[in-house]
């Protein structure tokens, strides 16, 4: 079953998944700041501000430097969304900060999952082999589960809203503390 999905952020991982999804049928939506990033999809998808984004959207996804970033601009999403909107969180955030955004948009009705991403980077996203940590309801989980595959090979829920989050910090330790022991051996 198509969707229509939002991508905001084009950079190197927001890029390729906006590909992929696109590839898998669905249909696309995509917002940068950068003019140019947006432009390199103008043959493959719908350019669309976040707020006509989250009017339009079943499904958005946030592939932004963190939570600052969707901070300001939830509210205006907010106040558009669609019925059926269910957010994404893919950002390397904050599992605290995360949390209060979701609560933020569990107040007007819109899911709002959180999914740190891991494996190969933006070959990984290109690829779409990546995997994704998630936090949230496992429901809205299964509701986006078409859109999820069609950019990530693996899908590992975790629990509640910021245990994704939660696991990107915890592997992100793991891998700095692995790389800098194994520097120091030699």
């Amino acid at each position: 079953m198509s969707k229509t999905v939002g991508v905001i952020g084009l950079g190197n991982m927001g890029r390729g998944i906006a590909k992929n999804i696109a590839k898998a049928g669905q249909d696309l939506l995509v917002w940068d700041v950068s003019e140019e990033a947006r432009n390199a999809f103008a043959d493959s998808a719908r350019i669309a501000p976040p707020p006509e984004m989250a009017a339009a959207a079943d499904v958005v996804i946030f592939v932004v430097p963190g939570s600052k970033e969707i901070d300001g601009i939830l509210d205006d999403m907010l106040s558009h969304a669609g019925s059926d909107l269910i957010l994404w969180d893919f950002t390397t955030s904050d599992p605290v900060y995360t949390k209060k955004l979701a609560e933020r948009a569990a107040r007007s009705g819109v899911p709002y999952m959180d999914a740190g991403m891991t494996g190969g980077g933006a070959k990984g996203a290109d690829d779409g082999t990546m995997t994704l940590m998630i936090g949230g309801d496992a429901t809205v989980l299964e509701k986006s589960r078409p859109v999820l595959e069609a950019c990530a090979g693996k899908l590992i829920h975790l629990g509640p809203s910021g245990a994704g989050h939660t696991m990107k910090v915890v592997h992100n330790l793991i891998t700095v503390s692995y790389t800098h022991l194994r520097a120091h051996e030699t």
